[in-house]
Order: C-alpha cells, then sequence, then structure tokens
C-alpha cells in the first residue's frame, strides 16, 4: 500500500461503518522493499513534513483566522508524547499550545464534561494540541462507568441512549467550532497488545523512564478489550466531515509520526490561507522606511 492510499485508509469516513480491526496497527510498508529503507523513507518525508509543517503554520499565524486543533488519543505508551516531540519540533512555540488532560479536577467536574477543554481551545492563528480530550468521557468513563458518579448528572440513566447523547454533544460542539474557524483534525494512535507489552518492559527495565509507569497501566490491560470497543463506537459515531478522524498505525513510531506530520501540512494546506495582503498606504510607508535606512548607512 503507497503512500496516499495508506493515509485514505486512515481516515475514518462519516456516515461509514467502522471496524477496528480491518486496521493492522503494525503496517510498515511495502514487505517487497526492506524495513531499512522503508524506515529511512519515513524518516524523509517527516523532515519533509515537519519543514513543510513550520511553513504552513507561519502562514496560519500570520493570517489570523483559522486555528487548529489536534485531538490524540490512544492506549498508553502509544506514542502520543513522541508525536508531539518530533512531529512539532519544526514549530514556532509562541504559535503552538499544548495541554494534557489527565484526572479531571474538583473544579472540573463542577462543569459539563466539555467545559475543560473549552478553556483551553487555541486562539485563532494557533495550533492547539489535546493529549487526550473530552473524549476521555466516552472512553475510560465509558469502561469505568462508576466515574460518573463523580460528575453528579442529574437524573442520569447510563445507558445506550446516555453514550449517543454524548456522541451527538461532542458533534455539536465540534460544529460549532468548525462554523467559527477551528479546523479539528483528530488521531487515534493504533498499537497492539502486545507491542504495549514491549514498551512497558522496556519503560520498566530502563530507570530513566520509571516515572512514566504507573500500577495502574498495567491493571488497565485487564480491560483492553472493552477499550478497543469503546474506541470503535467513538471513532464510527463522532468522525465527521468536519471533525475526521484519523486510525493511526502506531506499532512503528517512525510510521505514525511520518504519517500525522503529512496530515497536518495537508489539513492547514486545504484552508487555502495566505499572508495578509499589504495596503497602498503601508506599502508606501515601507519604501519611505527602506528609504531612510538605506540613507543611515551612508
Amino acid at each position: 500500500m503507497k503512500l496516499p492510499e495508506l493515509l485514505e485508509h486512515c481516515h475514518v469516513k462519516a456516515g461509514k461503518k467502522f471496524r477496528l480491526k480491518d486496521h493492522d496497527p503494525s503496517w510498515a510498508g511495502d514487505p517487497k522493499i526492506e524495513k531499512d529503507e522503508r524506515k529511512e523513507y519515513a524518516k524523509d518525508l517527516l523532515t519533509e513534513d515537519v519543514s513543510s509543517l513550520a511553513e504552513a503554520q507561519g502562514v496560519l499565524y500570520a493570517a489570523n483566522t483559522w486555528s487548529i486543533l489536534v485531538v490524540l488519543q490512544a492506549m498508553d505508551a502509544a506514542g502520543k508524547d513522541g508525536i508531539i516531540k518530533h512531529v512539532m519540533s519544526g514549530v514556532n512555540p509562541q504559535g503552538c499550545q499544548i495541554f494534557s488532560f489527565k484526572q479531571p479536577s474538583a473544579e472540573e467536574l463542577d462543569h459539563n464534561f466539555l467545559w475543560r477543554c473549552m478553556v483551553r481551545l487555541p486562539e485563532r492563528g494557533k495550533i492547539g494540541i489535546f493529549n487526550r480530550s473530552y473524549y476521555e468521557d466516552v472512553l475510560v468513563v465509558k469502561v469505568h462507568p462508576e466515574f460518573l458518579a463523580a460528575q453528579r448528572i442529574p437524573d442520569a440513566k447510563i445507558d445506550k441512549d446516555f453514550w449517543n447523547g454524548r456522541y451527538e454533544d461532542i458533534n455539536c460542539f465540534e460544529r460549532h467550532l468548525s462554523r467559527n474557524g477551528t479546523k479539528i483534525v483528530k488521531f487515534f494512535l493504533n498499537i497492539s497488545k502486545e507491542e504495549q507489552r514491549k514498551r512497558f518492559l522496556d519503560r520498566i527495565d530502563e530507570k530513566d523512564k520509571h516515572w512514566k509507569i504507573s500500577p495502574s497501566d498495567i491493571t488497565e490491560r485487564e480491560h483492553w478489550d472493552e477499550y478497543m470497543d469503546a474506541f470503535e463506537q467513538c471513532i464510527e459515531a463522532t468522525s465527521t466531515d468536519w471533525a475526521p478522524w484519523y486510525v493511526i498505525p502506531s506499532n512503528h513510531k517512525w510510521v505514525s509520526r511520518a504519517l500525522v506530520a503529512n496530515i497536518l501540512v495537508k489539513t492547514i494546506e486545504s484552508l487555502g490561507l495566505k499572508y495578509p495582503e499589504v495596503t497602498a498606504d503601508k506599502m508606501k510607508a515601507i519604501e519611505a522606511a527602506k528609504k531612510q535606512l538605506e540613507k543611515e548607512k551612508d
């Protein structure tokens, strides 16, 4: 499968049946080509797209009309931090906002489930990255419905209609953002349970990575199938024309990073942004300033 075909395969079409088993987390390119060659190609693609992303961000910042919201969702150890570090390495820090959402605070629980993300949305001209997001409330909370007690929702009946209501809330929220100048692109970093096990062992074997491990990471593996069902239902229900999901094969980090970078570049370029046009009066002022500066040289 070539790059354009893979990108098309990653894109979850709005209103279509979605099955997670149709997306191989171990995809690594054409098996007829040596792995080292495929890896080098992905590395070159990432380098090229990181540069292109920096240019696209410059136009986004200057135009100051649209913002970009990147949503990263995944099981633990799928590579969200690495995506942020490597893909965004060439982006101007003042044009990028990154937020990581963990267990909600008491203040956040006093609001609706979208609130804590609403107040951290990117400003116009900026790229906002959510490391986890409001989707946690239809993923981890769906797997652990006992967490809903802390949200104190009046007369809540936790059934299929409840979760469909949340999907509807998310779609309406994202539709509102899109209508008002926030382009949303969502990535599910798809790794296998076996690959997660290997990465957890790597963290345990390296002292510098012990801080990344917590006992809950291991116990949550017992709910793997439930999480996969939750992701599948969520992605099918909330991949829309205005806020699409991309299921990214992530067993190989060099694949996932290259794909995310490429999709981000294409997403910004699709907005057709241009640098602001300079008025005739401002152009005269610029020419006058140039003459003044040239005189100073003499």
